[in-house]
């Protein structure tokens, strides 16, 4: 029997396709295309909104009908956000992949406290000799450490996975940079919800905007209304969030742990 062909992509940066391989596979949506643009634009975003806006141009040539885009802003300074405006399509809310995963206004009020700070996600880490030392050219060039680190503190390791290899990688990372090390494990943060209901809300041609950012044109934003304003969001009764946040911290973690041995199911890619 010929599997149906998928209706739906998710466009995201390099840097996510492990995790939302993982989160797709959870959720069973087998009708969802994952496609990638190369993760080493992390070190160059002003190449981001190009390379985003010809694959977008790609996949409506193929057909598909609902695209989601899995990038934050990246530093692209709202650039990215208005090749989106262009082709109809919004991406997950926040500056940084680090603000999605951490959770947005609680990153936003970390970074407002402490500016020195230089986070890895479990992706960063693992690529940390080809897309920091490498990329950033401090092999060959080890004078420019101070340059590019000389401002920073800490390295905050933000952990999708529980994965004891990763937490030492993270601690040589910190060592290599100079900088004090401490390990966080978040899980898929804001991630998980990104692509768990705004893909299957697809299916009815309905978008559920809770975790999607709005075209106000900043680049930093935490999510709003086409003018900017903050979108209201429906209220949480008290008494269930625990009960709602202690399930989705327990289903994260059992995920994690399957994705830190590899077993991650077959997904469309």
């Amino acid at each position: 029997m010929t599997e149906p062909t998928p209706s739906v992509a998710i466009l995201a940066c390099g840097a996510l396709a492990r995790e939302i391989g993982a989160l797709l596979a959870q959720s069973g949506l087998a009708q969802v295309e994952l496609v990638c643009a190369p993760a080493i634009l992390h070190n160059r975003p002003e190449r981001i909104p190009a390379v985003v806006d010809a694959k977008l141009a790609e996949l409506r040539a193929r057909g598909f009908r609902r695209i989601f885009v899995a990038y934050a802003d990246c530093g692209t300074g709202g650039e990215l956000d208005r090749v989106l405006e262009r082709h109809g399509v919004e991406r997950i809310r926040g500056p940084h992949c680090y603000a999605f995963y951490r959770g947005v206004e609680a990153f936003l009020a970390e970074a407002e406290r402490d500016p020195a700070t230089f986070y890895l996600t479990d992706y960063l880490v693992r690529h940390f000799d080809s897309l920091i030392v490498r990329g950033l050219g401090l092999d060959r060039h080890p004078e420019l450490l101070p340059v590019y680190f000389g401002n920073y503190q800490r390295l905050v390791h933000l952990a999708q996975v529980d994965d004891a290899e990763l937490l030492d990688m993270g601690r040589r990372a910190a060592q290599f940079l100079g900088l004090r090390h401490e390990y966080r494990w978040v899980g898929y943060g804001e991630l998980a919800a990104f692509v768990e209901r705004a893909v299957r809300s697809s299916a009815d041609g309905r978008t559920d905007h809770r975790l999607l950012a709005g075209h106000s044109g900043t680049g930093d934003r935490a999510g709003g209304t086409a003018d900017g304003s903050p979108r209201a969001r429906p209220a949480i009764p008290r008494s269930h969030r625990s009960r709602r946040d202690a399930r989705a911290a327990h289903r994260n973690r059992r995920l994690s742990r399957r994705v830190a041995k590899g077993d991650t199911g077959s997904v469309r890619g």
